[in-house]
């Protein structure tokens, strides 16, 4: 009995040894480079533990604005120091005298340090060419002057551009055939995601230094430049923006204090956004689960009476509109009497200009016993339905999106709604299901002006090799359906230039502005409140010059009370900003 015991402890020791050996041969042999089901490489992790590590450039391509500018971070050269300087004389008063500061600020940042860190973080100093020439002729190890990429603390257009984040399920599953690093940042939001398979990077740049246990450096080992750059990838994307634009509109966002909504400029020519503001701002810090994310530009809003140009184009065609017609302005939606708005009987275009919601309700009421279809047509014929982000073929992928996460936009969710006077009367008013992205709104906006003509919306306008070469051109191209006639599209420019220059119109404020300005105003009740107080949808949709259209704008606040929130004044400066800005240019 005894001696089958020994036996079986012996055979269990032996077998034990040989799932050890076989472990060992895994770790080291088999799979060194991908360990497990995660693809650990063991061999980065090793020499990760037994180095000190600068990061210069994450690997991934730029995003950059339409005139070449990296937008959200900057490409510098900078003085890099490692940590186990401390434990060593160096020259730091060479060092000190070339960049122009007190050595002690020096010594005192690597006494401090326990990793190698960029000298002046978080407001790094900038070196000269001359610098970093002198700096690294002095060959120190520890002290490196090179480009580094440095994020820029505040990122305009946060939620167009999008967030990365380490996540290295999501990576596997996007990529299965590459044997990406865990580490590798994708895309999370935005055009980081439409465009991650462009912008993925094959590894990053940094710079090594191999440590002892203590830390100091084995000099026995020469430093490593990890990650060389292919001149080709990975790619950048220029995208339509233009950054000082940009800017400009977010910093008058914030200043009118919009917590939810926006703005979206269109440059009318090419059909491109020039700056999309969103509020409110992500949190960078969590980019995977982070409701900030959400960009509002590109979310379906109830428009409340900006929906009126898309009635007024399907009464113009339908006989509906003749100047001679008059509407009874002091009645109320049901035809009761208004307490609020006692404006009398009013022609068609005055009712445009003052908004007024007896005509609209009436006008989509006669629409729908011609056809009940009508309104939903005219909706997307001013491209406020479907979609309005390019859109086509890129290489290999099909039906490629530029604008991830853009919603399509609505007039009616059942058949019924189409048949009910009641509900139709709401919904020629911009209530009810009536929903559309601001951005659809701003197009709505840039069709008109351009007499009917309807355009897919570009992001961006090429993508390019790292080298600056094009790689893939993003064409301008119409939007497929019918379109308003030039005709139609003429009457419409008159009844939103007369929204501005009637004495009651709703854009009369904007009659006095450099450019002269055409546009529907726009306030929806949401449903919602904030105690008693219903929140309530504001909007002014426009373009301008009106002789000679270059911009349309869309600005957006988004469940403010009735008496708040109103968004006429951050339209106005917008309008002056691109005028001052046309007149140095």
């Amino acid at each position: 009995m005894r001696r089958k015991r020994i036996l079986a402890v012996g055979i269990l020791s032996i077998f034990s040894v040989f799932l050890l050996l076989c472990r060992l041969a895994q770790i080291q042999l088999v799979q060194p480079e991908s360990f497990s089901s995660r693809n650990i490489n063991l061999i980065e992790e090793s020499v990760r533990q037994r180095a000190q590590i600068a990061p210069l450039d994450n690997g991934r391509g730029d995003i950059l604005d339409r005139n070449g500018n990296q937008i959200g971070q900057k490409t510098i050269p900078v003085l890099i120091l490692f940590p186990f300087l401390k434990n060593m004389e160096w020259e730091a008063e060479k060092v000190a005298q070339i960049v122009g500061l007190p050595v002690h600020e020096l010594l005192d940042s690597v006494k401090q340090a326990k990793k190698p860190f960029v000298f002046g973080t978080p407001t790094p100093i900038q070196l000269s060419i001359s610098d970093v020439s002198e700096i690294n002729a002095l060959k120190i190890p520890g002290v490196f002057a090179v480009e580094r990429k440095i994020p820029d603390e505040f990122i305009p257009g946060r939620q167009l551009l999008g967030i990365v984040g380490e996540n290295e399920r999501e990576a596997r599953k996007r990529y299965p055939d590459n044997r990406l690093s865990p580490r590798t940042p994708i895309g999370v939001s935005g055009l980081e995601k439409s465009f991650d398979p462009f912008l993925i990077g094959e590894g990053d740049a940094s710079i090594v230094y191999h440590v002892d246990g203590k830390g100091n450096p084995l000099f026995g080992a020469n430093v490593k430049m990890k990650g060389e750059r292919n001149q080709f990838y990975p790619a950048n994307i220029r995208t339509t923006i233009d950054l000082d634009i940009q800017k400009k509109a977010e910093q008058l966002v914030d200043s009118h204090g919009i917590k939810k909504g926006g703005i979206a400029l269109l440059d009318i020519e090419t059909n491109s956004i020039l700056a999309l503001v969103s509020r409110p701002t992500p949190n960078p810090g969590n980019p995977f689960g982070n409701r900030g994310l959400d960009n509002v530009m590109l979310k379906e809003q109830i428009m409340g009476s900006v929906f009126k140009t898309a009635i007024a184009a399907a009464a113009i065609d339908n006989g509906l509109a003749e100047s001679s017609r008059l509407f009874d302005c002091s009645r109320k939606v049901n035809g009761q009497p208004d307490p609020n708005h006692n404006y009398g009987m009013r022609n068609f275009s005055e009712s445009f200009a003052i908004s007024c919601n007896y005509t609209f309700a009436k006008l989509a009421r006669e629409l729908k016993a011609i056809n009940p279809g009508l309104i939903e047509e005219y909706a997307s014929m001013l491209s406020l339905t479907g979609g309005v982000g390019w859109e086509g073929n890129v290489f290999h992928f099909s039906h490629f999106r530029q604008l991830e996460g853009e919603e399509s936009g609505r007039v009616f969710l059942k058949e019924s709604e189409r048949e009910d006077d009641n509900f139709v009367s709401l919904t020629g008013i911009g209530q009810k299901e009536v929903r559309a992205t601001p951005l659809a709104v701003a197009n709505m906006m840039a069709t008109i002006a351009r007499n009917g003509e309807k355009q897919h919306v570009r992001a961006v306008s090429a993508i390019e090799y790292k080298n600056g070469t094009t790689m893939f051109e993003f064409p301008q191209t119409e939007i497929s359906g019918k379109t308003v006639s030039p005709e139609t599209a003429r009457t419409l420019q008159q009844l939103l230039r007369n929204v501005v220059v009637n004495n009651e119109g709703t854009g009369r404020w904007f009659s006095s502005l450099p450019y002269e300005v055409a546009g529907k105003s726009g306030t929806a009740e949401t449903g919602k409140y904030f105690g008693n107080d219903q929140l309530h949808n504001k909007w002014f949709a426009g373009y301008f010059p009106f002789g000679k259209p270059k911009y349309a704008l869309v600005t957006v606040n988004l469940d403010v009370k009735g008496n708040e929130g109103g968004v006429n004044p951050l339209f106005a400066d917008m309008v002056n900003y691109l005028h001052s800005l046309n007149q140095l240019n």
